[in-house]
């Protein structure tokens, strides 16, 4: 069975391609997916589509992306027509993938009979039968092989010429290229250093393969390709956008605006008219109509991040947008249409503030469609803790245009080891601070974090209770040790809130509120 587009997921149709494809075309197989590559694309689809892209162009029957594992030496097929079999390992210089990975050469094979580099195993696993076939190497930008590209059978019962060899080797640049900027080929290079690791990635730059995140991550892929709404609940710096923009690239929408609107960090009296824009005449200082966020994002996804911090009347327009699916705006009396999916985020209790009164009781059950419940950092484990902690040293030392630094040992255990009360936005920070402040290794002292007095606690895996970050072994409510946090850097910043919230990446306002809760007086 060859590569069909209707196979594949929502919104990751392929446009037709020429009857025969010439060497022009090869220019063109990376468009429809190259707007794909830096956003929280499902790779699995991402892939499978490339995959495809190229079958057809090659005029094959079916391809094959083979990577190179190489602590084990070996080859496994991770996006691929066999539609028989989940997964394919060859050993280096076994079969045609494996001889253009152990000799980094093309081959161009027109006929299996007889041939001692075909690996007919393969054929007897799938009941397919593989008459021509051909194969080139995958480098990145130092030379170095991490994988092959393979296409089987050329329609027409043909043979590839010379110029197929070009055409693919020419391919393959472009998607190595493609490949090099995904999660993908981070977690292959990591996987280098620790053998014994799993090569894990699911959503693009979205790191992470721990229990409570594959719940996420299959929760994603059954409510993307609808228009269902979704709340995203967890603590500040959780990474509730990444996955609200995987809910929107992973949909039919993703090719529409994704506009977000952040309540926290704008005044309540503004919040209104940054999502539904106003009239002319409106207030003073109206002189010209504005579009609002859900004018902007028609078609698309309105993200509304901290809708724990949406005023009531407001709230009671937007739950008129979700009913049904229009507004006026502010100083208006037309009533728009608007055709957006609506995903949400917040780190409040909205199920307690409902029962209070401080939230619409008819917009919670609304927005709660579907609800995802992201796990804190401390929750994920320390293999998590690695991958994020090896992807943002790679991240920060390119965007800084510094060497690769080495990671010592004694400073991964004690990222391990901190219970991380800014999550990994915390994590993220810290990274970069020790890329930056090392000389060609990270060591302990290179990382901003509370210094450790005595033993280090062990790593207690809990919901309810954290470890004191100052490492005296004391549990503490996770509340406390958000608080602790929070009036440590705001006494390094010396009461600057403003500095503060910059700090810990939340709005100026959200700040305020937790002060208040902490029974801190607002600045006079």
């Amino acid at each position: 069975m060859g590569p069909h587009c209707d196979s594949l997921p929502p919104g990751f149709e392929l446009p037709p391609l020429p009857v025969m494809a010439t060497s022009s075309d090869v220019s063109q197989v990376l468009l429809p997916i190259g707007g794909l590559v830096g956003r929280e694309v499902d790779l699995d689809a991402f892939l499978q589509t490339l995959m495809d892209r190229i079958a057809v162009t090659m005029q094959a029957d079916r391809g094959t992306l083979w990577l190179l594992d190489a602590a084990r030496g070996e080859l496994f097929s991770r996006a691929a027509h066999l539609p028989e079999v989940s997964q394919i390992r060859v050993k280096l210089g076994q079969g045609v993938a494996g001889y253009v990975a152990e000799h980094g050469e093309p081959v161009n094979m027109p006929d299996s009979r007889g041939e001692s580099r075909f690996f007919a195993d393969i054929d007897r696993m799938t009941g397919y039968r593989t008459t021509t076939i051909l194969a080139v190497p995958l480098r990145d930008a130092s030379g170095s092989l991490y994988g092959v590209l393979q296409v089987l059978n050329r329609r027409g019962g043909g043979r590839f010429t010379d110029d197929d060899v070009e055409r693919l080797m020419a391919i393959s640049v472009q998607a190595s290229h493609a490949l090099q900027s995904t999660s993908l080929y981070q977690e292959l290079q990591r996987a280098k250093e620790q053998p014994h690791a799993p090569v894990g990635y699911f959503f693009n730059r979205i790191i992470g393969e721990s229990e409570p995140l594959k719940v996420i991550y299959r929760l994603i892929q059954k409510a993307a390709p609808t228009d269902a709404t979704v709340l995203l609940r967890g603590e500040s710096g959780c990474g509730k956008e990444l996955f609200a923009r995987a809910v929107h690239v992973n949909g039919p929408r993703r090719d529409k605006p994704f506009v977000k609107v952040d309540c926290a960090a704008l005044p309540a009296s503004l919040i209104e008219n940054e999502l539904f824009g106003h009239e002319k005449g409106a207030f003073t200082g109206a002189d010209h109509r504005m579009p609002g966020k859900f004018e902007a994002a028609d078609g698309g996804t309105v993200f509304i991040d901290e809708i724990g911090e949406l005023p009531l009347p407001v709230q009671g327009k937007l739950l008129r947008v979700l009913q049904d699916r229009e507004f006026e705006r502010v100083g208006g009396t037309q009533t728009l249409k608007v055709d957006v999916r609506i995903v949400a985020a917040t780190n409040r209790d909205l199920a307690k503030m409902a029962a209070e009164g401080k939230f619409r009781e008819d917009l919670y059950y609304r927005i709660k469609v579907v609800e995802l419940v992201l796990p804190p950092l401390r929750e994920r484990g320390a293999e998590d803790i690695e991958r994020l902690t090896r992807h943002f040293i790679a991240a920060a030392a390119k965007r800084h245009r510094l060497p690769l630094p080495r990671l010592n040992a004694a400073a991964l255990e004690r990222l391990k080891r901190y219970r991380w009360p800014g999550n990994v936005r915390e994590l993220e920070n810290c990274i970069e601070s020790a890329v930056v402040l090392c000389e060609g290794e990270i060591l302990e002292e290179h990382l901003p974090l509370p210094k450790v007095v005595g033993a280090p606690p062990a790593v207690v895996e809990s919901r309810d209770t954290a470890v004191d970050s100052e490492g005296n072994g004391e549990l503490l409510p996770l509340a406390e040790v958000e608080k602790r946090h929070i009036l440590r850097v705001l006494d390094s910043v010396k009461g600057n809130r403003t500095a503060a919230a910059k700090v810990l990446q939340i709005g100026r306002n959200t700040l305020g509120r937790k002060l208040k809760e902490y029974g801190i007086a607002d600045e006079g």
